[in-house]
């Protein structure tokens, strides 16, 4: 079963596309592979336990269960040595990853307070689009009174898009509410 964003993917952007950039090959056309949502919690460190509730509350999100990521090396400043658990991501893939992007553009992108756009400014110069969220309890999945603490969440968009004009058409016609030009 196809969820309603990739049938608009499908029915009305996947023309779009193909009219505003002359692609000869369908093939050509970008398409979304995947979504990665990661939560970094410098702060686990201290307290071990806040891992557990961010695993539980991203798996709650993402409809997928979460990984625990490691740090990969020690740093003493920061008292973190090499294989303590500092964070947890997920990786979306298929009707997940579709049903995931609707939920992110239509319902909780707009409840941000004072919500003028996604900053344009997050591609990578290969057709790969990160934003960052402040706070996860704008999605309705979350239960703010049972949360313990606040915590931000990295949401990142990989396409098959060759540049960054590609992929900000393409995740412009899905929906992605980006800032106006000149807009801070």
């Amino acid at each position: 079963m196809k969820t309603r964003l990739q049938k608009k993917y499908e029915e009305a952007v996947v023309a779009a596309l193909q009219e505003e950039f002359k692609y000869g090959n369908p093939l050509e056309i970008p398409r979304v592979v995947k979504v990665i949502a990661n939560m970094g919690l410098g702060e686990a460190v201290q307290n071990p336990k806040i891992i557990d509730s961010a695993r539980e509350e991203l798996s709650l999100l993402t409809g997928q269960r979460a990984v625990v990521t490691r740090a990969k090396r020690s740093i003493a400043t920061y008292k973190l040595r090499a294989g303590m658990p500092i964070g947890c991501s997920v990786t979306l893939r298929r009707d997940r990853m579709w049903e995931f992007l609707d939920r992110l553009m239509n319902v909780a992108l707009p409840r941000v307070r004072d919500f003028r756009g996604v900053s344009a400014r997050g591609f990578d110069g290969r057709g790969n689009f990160s934003m960052g969220i402040r706070e996860h309890i704008i999605f309705p999945e979350i239960d703010y009174d049972k949360t313990d603490k606040i915590k931000g969440l990295n949401v990142t968009v990989v396409t098959t898009a060759r540049t960054d004009e590609e992929s900000r058409a393409l995740l412009r016609h899905l929906g992605m509410p980006f800032k106006k030009p000149g807009e801070r």
